[in-house]
């Protein structure tokens, strides 16, 4: 049994990862063995927990990390200056369709697409933060059910050519 849990926690803690998240947790979990079903929904969390703190406080981190003195705040200048005016660029060309660029965004499931880059944009672009959290939270449903999708037909043709 501690093996199974072991197994569900790899799955939540790897989807909480930045860059890799839940489109690396869910095919880690059905490589694993576990139903495609209770991964997704671990993987949703893992993804999701994460969320809501980085929309609400990484503008701020990132703003007091502009302010580091001397060579230790250049990098962070330039993220910053980088993110606003790719945001700035993302506004002009999504109009009132922002929250919905965000979600099309988070829902495609290529590394650098997910939850934590999409919030972080959301924070950029002092977007609100509920409808945020629910255009971020379509995305990753979405992409877990892409990634699920791909997993379950990767493995059960691996199976078909091994068994």
């Amino acid at each position: 049994m501690l093996t199974l849990f072991r197994k569900y926690l790899v799955v939540f803690l790897v989807s909480m990862a930045p860059i890799i998240e839940l489109r690396g947790a869910i095919p880690i979990g059905v490589g694993m063995g576990l139903p495609l079903l209770e991964t997704y929904i671990f993987a949703i969390i893992g993804n999701m927990l994460p969320v809501p703190v980085i929309i609400l406080f990484s503008k701020q981190v990132l703003l007091w990390c502009c302010r580091l003195p001397g060579k230790w705040g250049k990098p962070f200048n330039w993220i910053y200056r980088k993110g606003v005016r790719a945001g700035d660029a993302l506004q002009a060309k999504a109009g009132r369709g922002l929250y919905f660029a965000l979600f099309v965004f988070v829902a495609i499931p290529l590394p650098g697409t997910g939850a934590w880059t999409g919030s972080l944009g959301a924070t950029l672009l002092d977007m609100k933060f509920w409808p945020s959290v629910l255009a971020v939270m379509c995305g990753v449903l979405t992409a877990g059910l892409i990634m699920g999708a791909v997993s379950a037909g990767v493995f059960s043709g691996l199976g078909m050519l091994l068994g």
